[in-house]
């Protein structure tokens, strides 16, 4: 294992060890089920619920036993809401209505956070030279806001400040 994917591990432990220690609320992780026919008769998708992580920007860093070592990409993310009936104002708009529906079938908390359509990111040797949003360079780990970003930070400064935002927010932000 390189030096550059350790220290991605160890950095990741640390903010996860510096959010729980804060007591920082985590949110739900899920994955969107589109279940299959059974008999002809159609069923409604749902989110499967994987465990709980915290968003740390561009990073979802688990916080439970199931998801606890393990990071992800930032995927979609829905508020578990009454989803309401269909209006047809648009077609995103329509998207994340069945986005809650989907939410509130998986027997999520009402007002709970869902992400979902999270990407794992290994923490092994791939890191090296991938193109994803966490990647190691010359063994520094670093990260992008998405995988078509061009620029990067190293992990380090970027945890240190979304860690810390969250850990500390600013006054009037959690208002």
């Amino acid at each position: 294992m390189t030096d550059g994917v350790e220290r991605a591990r160890s950095l990741l432990d640390d903010a996860a060890r510096a959010l729980r220690a804060a007591d920082v609320a985590d949110e739900a992780l899920g994955e969107y089920v589109e279940p299959k026919a059974v008999l002809g008769i159609r069923r409604e998708p749902t989110i499967r619920s994987l465990g709980r992580v915290w968003r740390v920007g561009a990073l979802l860093i688990g916080s439970t036993v199931e998801t606890g070592g393990r990071v992800w990409a930032t995927g979609r993310i829905t508020r578990v809401t009454e989803a309401g009936r269909s209006q047809f104002v648009s077609v995103s708009a329509e998207v994340r209505r069945a986005y809650r529906a989907a939410a509130a079938k998986g027997h999520f908390e009402p007002g709970d956070t869902v992400n979902h359509g999270a990407t794992p990111i290994p923490l092994d040797e791939s890191l090296v030279g991938w193109d994803g949003v966490l990647f190691v360079e010359g063994d520094v780990p670093l990260v992008r806001w998405s995988p078509t970003a061009g620029a990067a930070v190293p992990l380090e400064e970027y945890l240190v400040d979304r860690v810390g935002l969250l850990v500390d927010p600013p006054r009037g932000a959690t208002d």
